[in-house]
């Protein structure tokens, strides 16, 4: 580790204006990683018998009570608005508690109790928690997929200490995070150690690296996720990824619904396509429509009147728009309609493009790119035939349909795609829109690689605490060495 590595400053900025939000945040030095981790080993035994579900609701009740606070810390440093940021310490704050339900129903623990008979051993499985875990926070989601997001939820519940490390893009609405979770930990007499957070990529890497540290959590670009996934497979000991990379979310528009709503159709693309500038994992960014010159008209007035937002970093919108001017060199190619210019250095316009399917298959390559922002690419198929999926990737976080269920050709057109869509997507939206996620037991927010580095698992919902579970099986063991749990 260098000297200069060891001086790194995290420094936060207004996407409004492109100016420094608040001083710079030190990097984490490696040797207090050391000590966060081995602080986080020590605490494990006692987490795991510690009662978690009244922890966790601890760090709900503290995070509402600060709520004015983070979203005005937030709101400086992503510009993401208020009424965004408010809803969104409402969801961390709800899937905290909706973690707490998980722990007390005990469900989660998939116990399996089986008497022995016969040549065959008395067999007791139960899930336990693997042991301290690091959590990458998201850019684009400074609570539910931040320092107290999701990730960081499931693995406290699953009875694994927890260190976090923070996105540079809102150091202070992480530091402030921070601050309050283990305020709400110590309060209710957590065991030291069980949470912390570092800053800092070279304070990421050694991390990762740490021997003690039992898994990985990341939401975030794929380039970023395939680096610590190969990090975590080239440790002595390798450890499981769980990463969120890349998704572009194909929309198939079926004629009859078309018929049927145009217009809601048109109106609800661009709503999903810009909604917090487009920068949402979920972002439908493909959309298969018939050949229909009235739907692309509708298609095009509706994007005509969004506006641009700020984007999250200079870094982010620069990518986009180097993105930008690859797509428009791509043969066949055309621009469909523009918004209005955002305000900020930061902001983009709203763009969508179309072309058609034929010259899509000859490109697919580069046109199934995911552009992180306010970006669409509209794909022309002939009204008489069904859109296939083919060429617009192996793995995505959603797919959607747009039918109408009255029609029986758009049924039976449905019904053909459904097979495809369920081998590259993990949620199939109907005649909805894939943007915005519930917290619920049934959600799955995975999918197929590049999606996801791990498709049979979610990263939202009740049953992202499997990620950081493994199975153990007591066999004969004598009754008063049992868990509780596995007891007759």
């Amino acid at each position: 580790m260098t000297a200069a590595a060891e001086l790194e400053l995290i420094q936060g900025y207004d996407p409004r204006t492109g100016e420094p939000a608040g001083s710079p945040v030190p990097a984490t030095p490696t040797g207090d990683v050391d000590r966060l981790v081995a602080a986080a080993q020590a605490a494990f035994p006692a987490w795991r018998g510690f009662d978690r579900a009244a922890a966790l609701d601890a760090v709900a009740a503290i995070l509402d009570e600060h709520v004015d606070e983070l979203v005005a810390l937030a709101d400086r440093e992503t510009a993401l608005g208020v009424p965004r940021l408010t809803g969104e310490v409402a969801r961390t704050t709800g899937q905290l508690r909706l973690f707490g339900q998980v722990l007390r129903d005990r469900t989660y623990e998939d116990t399996i109790v089986e008497h022995a008979e016969g040549p065959r051993p008395d067999l007791r499985r139960v899930n336990r928690p693997l042991g301290p875990v690091a959590v990458f926070a998201a850019s684009n989601f400074p609570f539910a997929f931040s320092v107290a997001g999701g990730d960081t939820a499931s693995a406290l519940a699953a009875g694994c200490p927890v260190i976090v490390k923070a996105h540079e893009a809102h150091p202070h609405t992480s530091l402030r995070t921070a601050e309050l979770v283990r305020q709400a930990l110590a309060g209710i007499g957590a065991p030291d150690g069980v949470f912390g957070i570092v800053f800092g990529f070279a304070a990421g890497v050694h991390l990762v690296q740490h021997p003690a540290v039992t898994g990985v959590g990341f939401t975030g670009s794929t380039r970023g996720g395939l680096a610590l996934a190969k990090l975590c497979a080239d440790r002595p000991t390798p450890i499981p990824f769980y990463g969120e990379l890349g998704s572009v979310n194909p929309v198939f528009v079926l004629p009859g619904a078309v018929a049927k709503r145009a217009s809601e159709i048109a109106g609800g693309y661009a709503g999903s396509l810009t909604q917090g500038s487009g920068q949402f994992c979920t972002n439908p960014g493909i959309m298969f429509v018939p050949e229909d010159e009235v739907l692309l008209q509708t298609i095009a007035e509706a994007v005509s009147g969004t506006v641009g937002a700020p984007m999250l970093a200079e870094r982010i919108h620069s990518g986009l728009v180097a993105g930008l001017d690859d797509l428009a060199r791509v043969p066949g190619v055309r621009l469909l309609a523009e918004g209005k210019p955002g305000d900020g250095p930061w902001a983009p316009t709203p763009a969508v493009y179309v072309v058609s399917e034929q010259d899509f298959r000859a490109n697919a390559e580069r046109l199934r790119e995911e552009h992180f922002g306010p970006v669409g690419l509209i794909i022309t198929y002939p009204a008489d035939q069904t859109p296939a999926p083919a060429g617009v990737g192996d793995g995505h976080l959603t797919s959607t349909i747009h039918l109408d269920p009255d029609n029986a050709s758009d049924v039976a057109a449905a019904r053909d795609l459904l097979p495809q869509l369920e081998r590259i997507a993990g949620r199939i939206v109907f005649n909805g829109w894939p943007t915005g996620v519930a917290v619920t037991h049934a959600q799955h927010h995975g999918g197929p690689f590049p999606a996801t580095t791990a498709p049979a698992h979610t990263s939202v919902g009740a049953t992202a605490i499997r990620r950081w579970l493994v199975p153990v099986v007591y066999q004969d063991a004598p009754a008063e060495l049992l868990p509780e749990t596995l007891r007759d």
